[in-house]
């Protein structure tokens, strides 16, 4: 089966879907007098010689690796999950870290019901990727809003590769039932936590449908680039 089929999730699944139907920071009130601004020669010395604020950057936790996804609609942060699904959040940094997902697009939107990428460049050629891995989706996490997990062919439990999805809603029927092909479901293995609303914006894009694909944005959601950043 080629990969493209990998987008039978698109194809079965999520056509069920259908079927089912920053802020900014302003400026210090404690003082805004110029007066206040003006400091003696001993403030100053006092002033250097005053150590240095601690970090404020939360330090990098290896089960919980931060992932940012910049998309021509704006920032996505993912949170991954590896405590819970390991192999995937290994799977998934070794795409990012080899610059896989630079330049590829959101290739399908479900409105209501998710988004999907991660397999095609811009010239919607669809893209090599490594070997498929064992799904995870009996570890606990459920496809609820925000929760991105991973595309794969219904037809075959383990055939993950590089092609993920973000749920726009609560989706209980993509969640572990039980151990058959269909029953399965698709592992979550991370949640947005920032950018949420880009990827509302996704959902309500243009869409149509190609040769190869069903529900495809006219104009290409791109993400330029995605960095683990913690």
């Amino acid at each position: 089966m080629q990969r493209s089929k990998l987008l039978a999730l698109a194809g079965s699944h999520l056509a069920l879907w259908v079927a089912l139907a920053g802020c900014t920071r302003g400026p210090s009130s404690s003082d805004s007098s110029p007066a206040a601004n003006i400091k003696s020669p001993a403030d100053k010395q006092a002033s250097a010689a005053a150590p240095l604020p601690p970090q404020t950057q939360e330090p990098a936790d290896p089960l919980h690796p931060v992932v940012a996804l910049e998309t021509s609609l704006g920032k996505i942060t993912l949170t991954l999950n590896a405590e819970k699904a390991p192999i995937t959040v290994k799977n998934f940094l070794s795409y990012v870290n080899a610059g896989y997902y630079d330049r590829t697009i959101v290739h399908q939107v479900f409105r209501g019901h998710g988004v999907v990428a991660g397999g095609y460049g811009t010239d919607l050629t669809e893209k090599h990727a490594h070997m498929a891995i064992r799904n995870e989706a009996d570890n606990g996490l459920k496809n609820v809003r925000g929760a991105v997990a991973m595309a794969r062919s219904p037809e075959a439990i383990d055939s993950a590769t590089s092609q993920f999805f973000i749920n726009l809603a609560d989706n209980p029927s993509l969640d572990f039932r039980e151990r058959t092909a269909d029953g399965y479901g698709y592992c979550v293995f991370g949640q947005v936590t920032e950018g949420m609303d880009v990827v509302d914006q996704m959902a309500s894009v243009e869409v149509h449908n190609t040769r190869d694909l069903e529900r495809t944005p006219v104009n290409p959601i791109i993400i330029t680039s995605a960095r683990q950043v913690r």
